[in-house]
């Protein structure tokens, strides 16, 4: 049957749950067992979509065209399980769906309530993954144990070890220990308050992931072990690491996988991780390094841009070398010039998506310089919208181009509001989202690299290359690789 593992956080946010719960994930799947993960927002937003990427970082597009957080990049990063929008979940969805219920008669008269209406429909979320074909099911509570908004989703995992049984539901409890400069020591009250604030709520950790920049001594682990009613075995080291695809295997050292094995009577199988060692031990002993330049306006935020810093660094991951990521504002460019932050100093230029006319015209300009130096360029999205413009002004020589979202008087919109999001009004959940199929032009450098004719790429946009321009850019030498 189905097992279950419940993966919440304490003290602080930003202690890396969602590394951790792609770590489980990773070691399990080593041992042969076939894994999903899920991710609870306690927020009322229906999912990220509407939300800018300085509250919320990145968001994170499905295969099937849900717009979810940035975590469950990580999930498919670390472990082979295709996420849906079944992997994400918010209080919005869940009040949405309850609220939808009660105005079709579907609770014929009650009392619509917390408790049970709002925490059984969570349940219900929760046992939808289990029904498709897999031995574990890992969900992350997001937030910390304490806020006020994430207790129906801890009161949910609480009565779902009732409903399921001891044996197959699991909890762990990410947690800090800090080190106190002052003091020179490491603190585990922190800890011991946070499992007491899980404890009040009715759920006993099984497992403490234990978040330090120090080593643990054995009498600490005892005296943790101690007051947080957990075995000994149970605190988990997790120190501080240079990448994340080291936490792995610092987790399987500590013998994390062993204890998920023994506390939910899985088959004892060993974990094969040397796939995964040799892979972090490329990321420690390249054989060349490289410099790649992200233009972009939300630079300053490591979450915005996330899903693009990682797959550069697998670019370079996959052929042993050391990625130089430089992070240079669009803005800078617009007001010092391109030479002044870099460019030319740089093996690469990639342009990130994003939204709003800010910066935009620093990014024409890292196109134009790319373009003209004959510098490598990869354009993602708003991106690949940017360098249109730029080769349609200083190219194809139609003055003042531009976008449709910047300029309604442009005389050429080279890129233009897709016709069927032309009377769309909602913005939540409304773009041109998920996987879709993409013709590669033969002999082009696309089809060379992916070594294919045809590909789905994720998508998530309203605007796009408007095709009554494609015949003047193809006589000026633009090449259109995928269609």
């Amino acid at each position: 049957m189905v097992k279950f593992i419940f993966v919440t956080g304490g003290v602080i946010s930003s202690l890396g749950k969602g590394i951790a719960s792609a770590s489980i994930g990773k070691l399990l799947e080593s041992m042969g067992f076939k894994v999903t993960l899920q991710k609870f927002d306690p927020y009322i937003n229906v999912d990220p979509g509407t939300m800018n990427p300085y509250q919320h970082g990145e968001v994170y597009v499905t295969e099937d065209g849900a717009e979810t957080d940035l975590d469950l990049g990580h999930y498919e990063r670390f472990t082979s399980a295709v996420m849906s929008k079944d992997n994400n979940l918010t209080t919005g969805q869940i009040y949405e769906s309850v609220i939808a219920k009660e105005r079709e008669g579907f609770f014929l008269g009650k009392t619509v309530q917390v408790i049970p209406h709002i925490t059984d429909e969570i349940k219900e979320r929760i046992n939808k993954l289990a029904r498709k074909k897999v031995d574990i099911v890992i969900t992350e509570i997001g937030g910390t144990v304490g806020d006020i908004e994430g207790l129906p989703f801890l009161e949910a995992i609480r009565q779902f070890r009732l409903d399921t049984g001891r044996e197959r539901t699991l909890y762990i409890h990410l947690t800090l220990i800090p080190y106190i400069a002052a003091a020179g020591e490491l603190k585990s009250k922190p800890t011991q308050h946070s499992v007491g604030r899980l404890r009040e709520i009715g759920i006993q950790p099984d497992i403490l992931v234990c978040r330090t920049a120090k080593k643990i001594s054995r009498d600490m682990k005892e005296k943790i072990a101690l007051f947080c009613n957990v075995d000994l075995d149970c605190v988990i080291q997790a120190l501080d690491v240079s990448t994340i695809y080291e936490v792995p295997l610092n987790l399987k050292s500590e013998g994390l996988h062993e204890q998920i094995r023994k506390k939910l009577k899985l088959p004892r199988r060993k974990a094969q991780t040397e796939e995964w060692e040799k892979m972090v031990s490329s990321i420690f002993h390249p054989k060349d390094k490289v410099s790649i330049a992200v233009v972009g306006k939300y630079i300053e935020l490591q979450d915005a841009y996330k899903s693009i810093y990682e797959a550069i660094s697998h670019g370079g991951i996959a052929h042993s070398v050391t990625v130089d990521i430089q992070k240079i504002d669009a803005s800078e460019i617009e007001n010092k010039g391109p030479e002044s932050v870099g460019l030319d100093d740089v093996h690469g230029v990639l342009i990130p998506g994003g939204f709003g006319i800010r910066g935009t015209e620093g990014k024409y300009q890292a196109v134009r310089f790319a373009r003209e130096n004959r510098i490598p360029f990869f354009g993602i999205c708003l991106g690949m919208q940017s360098a249109a413009i730029e080769f349609a002004r200083n190219v194809c020589g139609l003055t003042n181009a531009n976008s449709m979202e910047f300029d309604n008087g442009t005389p050429h919109p080279v890129i233009d509001l897709m016709e069927q999001q032309k009377n769309i009004r909602m913005l939540g959940g409304t773009m041109r989202l998920g996987a879709f199929r993409c013709a590669l032009s033969q002999g082009s450098l696309a089809k060379k690299i992916y070594k294919k004719s045809h590909i789905k790429e994720r998508h998530r946009h309203r605007y796009e290359f408007n095709n009554a321009y494609r015949k003047i850019f193809e006589e000026k030498g633009m090449f259109f690789s995928g269609i």
